[in-house]
């Protein structure tokens, strides 16, 4: 779906207001209290009434855009926005290009969708060979550390440490064009960590795999132990004394982590270490469906009407 295409689909709040209803009702609607699926659809309150407990549920009920204000078209677009191009965009753009005076309003949105991004690539494990690395992200010092020396290196205040994972694969068939790397990646995942230790790490990586991955990774100690906690099928630490080893070794960790702090430097002034998670979400969710195109549009439609948000009302 295209810009026109989106306009000429979506010209009012009505139309999504149906188009939110044949979704729903698509994809398997049912009561959310007592689980049944007779559900008869009320024109008149725009809601469904569930004929067994007779329970009332909205059009918004059990989505992201439960307990929101803002029209359905608003979020439409946004989800439109989102998608659009392979580029972050910014609460700030999407407040513009949406007309609205407030900008809280539109800044939880935007978080709320990038929640339930997570929440979608959190059901797919990682198969099949795995690279496994971590990266060091810049973000605001904290409150109340902003009075103190500034640290450098990985303990820096401004750093926040992210375990990032990558399906990576030689072709069965190698390719004739010209590649920075032989490799292939499948899907990858970052998530936000406290520390590097391996009491960390490792459940992390367990929940993130099949259990049946083969892991590379760097010689760190943080990995001794992947193969005997059952995390990982095999591994295989390369110690890498050379940093330019670590380019042929783990290609797309690092490549996947040099492209979000680009995403995150081109769009954003400076993010607070809170939120780092939902913009990784957004960037990963992105990445893992970067060959669907305009098709991402609906694909986030559904997630949207699927899961509702953790992401709680917050003064920013």
């Amino acid at each position: 779906m295209n810009l026109l295409d989106f306009y000429r689909q979506y010209p009012d709040e009505s139309s999504c207001e149906e188009a939110l209803r044949r979704f729903r009702e698509r994809h398997g609607l049912f009561c959310s209290r007592c689980g049944g699926l007779r559900l008869s659809w009320n024109p008149s309150h725009r809601s469904w009434t569930c004929m067994d407990c007779k329970h009332e549920m909205t059009l918004r009920s059990g989505t992201v855009m439960q307990g929101s204000n803002l029209p359905i078209r608003d979020w439409f677009a946004a989800m439109y926005l989102l998608t659009a191009t392979k580029r972050a965009i910014s609460s700030k753009e999407i407040q513009r290009q949406l007309g609205r005076k407030r900008y809280q309003p539109v800044w939880e949105m935007a978080h709320k969708l990038r929640d339930v991004m997570g929440k979608r690539d959190a059901r797919y494990n990682l198969h099949g060979d795995v690279e496994i690395d971590e990266g060091f992200f810049s973000t605001e010092t904290p409150e109340a550390q902003k009075d103190c020396p500034l640290k450098r290196g990985r303990g820096s205040q401004r750093k926040t440490s992210v375990l990032v994972m990558a399906e990576s694969s030689f072709p069965d068939t190698p390719s004739d064009k010209k590649r920075s790397t032989p490799k292939i990646v499948g899907h990858i995942k970052m998530e936000v960590i406290d520390d590097l230790k391996a009491s960390t790490e490792t459940p992390r990586i367990k929940q993130a795999t099949d259990g049946k991955a083969n892991a590379t990774t760097d010689g760190s100690s943080t990995y001794a132990s992947l193969e005997k906690d059952g995390a990982v099928a095999s591994h295989k630490a390369v110690v890498m004394d050379d940093k330019k080893k670590v380019g042929k070794v783990l290609p797309w960790v690092h490549i996947a982590i040099s492209n979000a702090k680009r995403s995150i430097l081109d769009t954003y002034h400076d993010i607070k270490a809170e939120f780092l998670q939902l913009y990784l979400n957004e960037f990963c969710y992105k990445f893992n469906r970067r060959y669907f195109g305009f098709r991402l549009f609906e694909r986030l439609e559904l997630c949207a009407c699927t899961y509702r948000a953790e992401f709680k009302h917050r003064i920013y």
